[in-house]
């Protein structure tokens, strides 16, 4: 198909926190030295910000050096943390709260601030708007543009306006090219491009397979007299249990609100575990509800988490791109924070490009310059202080792996380094080895059911578009998950997108894509990696406000 295109220096995908940091500084270079950039971010989401997820604490580090005036430009920091809380959850219950010597330093918040990372983003997309940077909301990339030598030279927006069947809608809109000397994939954890081009350059060659959790989070409205802003909480424990890892945050942020949520390690191996309900009745142990009871719940939200550090960083960079952020793997876990090394990613890439570009280079380039800023930057040295700690837990579990970690990090990372090299998905057991987990019934007080939380989500899709959750054999659900696996994609998705229904008395797999909150959990966790996540047309997915 012929189509119209558009010329940019740069193209980047995903208007996240490394993919407008990368804007910013782009920008900023190309301004101080009097040079002409164009710049374009493309992203998914309706608006900036629209499909952003995050805790979240903020350490400033990198939007400092990005913005050292950021106070003074309004950046949405408002809320300074004034106290932490480590605790461990023993039952339904009772609870121990860790002493502040035995906490990790990785886990203190001193100087850090309780954010909406979507309205981080949303500051840094006007930021980057004054600068110069194109912003095209609403368009999904959903192909990579390679050159006839296989180099990377930019993206095809999806089409807009396709039926269910394939065929154009009135209003039909073909997709463009966006092309670039130079293309960066900021698209966050699991970017589906991004999964396209490790694999097609080999990326990942040299590194541990990526290990993922599931993020679920809640914003609350809560009585004034139970708001403490500043206060964070971080916790493991029940209702986690067995092989299943994990752990809540409890942040009081601004506007009398606060926001909970549980992590939940996607190497579980009991089929019958829901990441949700377990969310939900975590959220009934007296530690979480003195700080939600009274409270009423407002927003909610779900998005896999790339965790497994510096052990499975890919290589970031191939002909004509680069791979930035969480769409690599740049997440510091043992902080449980990305924001700040995703950022300081995107700057790094920013200056690897621009240094290419402003020397005549055309593009199409390997620029291995980036991977080598990377490794000299300070976002390495703290992935590197961090790298056992995912395959400590997996290894030895939370209380065992986390007293290694904690002397790991006593002697400056001297311990040998472990890696995990089992892929998430195939530690999944057979059912019949697994004991089936009965949940309660949500009480609507403190935990609720699926739809009523995908509704809070504001999330909507065209229900005439094609579905964009794919099946490699459209069989294989019914005929070897469900008896093997009790089909566990009814359970570890946090959006009834999935479910097993009776059709003329025989089983059938049913997919709700309308759903979708498009954390990419059911590609990451699927045991027959039968499920392909892509891009749906853009514009559609959840509308996040505040989170």
């Amino acid at each position: 198909m012929e189509r119209e295109f558009m010329d940019f220096d740069v193209v980047i995908v995903g208007a996240g926190p490394s993919g407008l940091a990368a804007a910013c500084r782009l920008m900023q270079q190309a301004n101080a030295a009097e040079k002409e950039l164009t710049v374009c971010v493309v992203e998914k989401g309706s608006e900036v910000g629209a499909h952003i997820l995050s805790g979240a604490v903020l350490e400033p580090r990198a939007l400092t050096e990005l913005f050292p005036d950021w106070a003074e430009r309004g950046a949405p920091l408002k809320t300074a943390v004034t106290r932490d809380e480590v605790v461990l959850l023993k039952d339904d219950q009772k609870a121990q709260l860790i002493p502040n010597a035995l906490v990790p330093r990785t886990m203190h918040n001193d100087g850090n601030y309780i954010i909406s990372a979507g309205n981080l983003t949303r500051w840094l997309g006007e930021q980057a708007e004054e600068l110069g940077v194109e912003i095209f909301p609403g368009f999904a990339a959903q192909e990579v543009l390679h050159g006839e030598d296989g180099t990377v030279r930019g993206i095809v927006v999806g089409d807009m306006g396709v039926a269910a069947d394939g065929s154009e809608k009135d209003g039909h809109m073909p997709g463009m090219e966006l092309r670039g000397k130079y293309t960066l994939f900021a698209e966050g954890c699991r970017g589906h491009l991004g999964k396209q081009l490790i694999s097609r350059f080999s990326l990942d060659s040299e590194a541990d397979a990526q290990h993922y959790g599931i993020g679920l989070k809640e914003l609350w409205d809560v009585p004034a007299e139970q708001h403490q802003p500043g206060l964070v909480v971080h916790g493991s424990g029940w209702p986690l249990k067995g092989n299943a890892e994990g752990g809540f945050f409890l942040y009081h942020t601004d506007d009398q609100q606060v926001v909970v949520g549980l992590i939940v390690d996607l190497a579980y191996d009991n089929p019958y575990l829901s990441p949700f309900d377990e969310f939900q009745r975590m959220k009934q142990h007296p530690t979480l509800a003195r700080h939600l009871e009274g409270g009423k719940r407002v927003s909610y939200g779900a998005r896999a988490i790339a965790k497994g550090g510096l052990n499975c960083l890919p290589k970031m960079s191939f002909p004509g791109g680069l791979l930035i952020g969480c769409d690599a793997g740049t997440l510091n876990f043992a902080k449980i924070k990305g924001l700040h090394t995703a950022m300081k990613s995107g700057m790094l890439a920013a200056e690897s490009v621009f240094d290419a570009i402003k020397g005549g280079d055309e593009g199409g380039e390997d620029l291995v310059d980036f991977g080598k800023r990377f490794k000299d930057s300070w976002a390495y040295e703290e992935l590197d202080a961090s790298r056992s700690f995912g395959p400590a837990m997996h290894k030895y579990g939370t209380f065992l792996g986390g007293a290694y970690n904690f002397l790991d990090q006593l002697t400056g990372g001297r311990l040998p380094t472990l890696h995990d090299t089992t892929p998430d998905y195939a530690r999944m057991r057979p059912a019949a080895e697994c004991t089936k987990i009965e949940y309660p019934k949500p009480d609507g007080k403190l935990s609720f059911d699926k739809l009523s939380s995908v509704f809070l989500s504001n999330t909507n899709h065209e229900e005439d578009q094609p579905c964009h959750l794919r099946l490699s054999d459209p069989e294989l659900p019914v005929r070897d998950n469900l008896p093997r696996y009790a089909e566990p994609a009814q359970r570890y998705c946090p959006a009834g997108v999935y479910e097993i229904v009776e059709e003329a008395g025989e089983p059938q797999f049913q997919i709700n894509f309308q759903n979708c909150v498009h954390c990419k959990t059911c590609d990451i966790k699927d045991p027959a990696q039968n499920i392909t996540w892509v891009a749906p047309e853009g514009g559609g997915g959840p509308n996040y406000p505040n989170m």
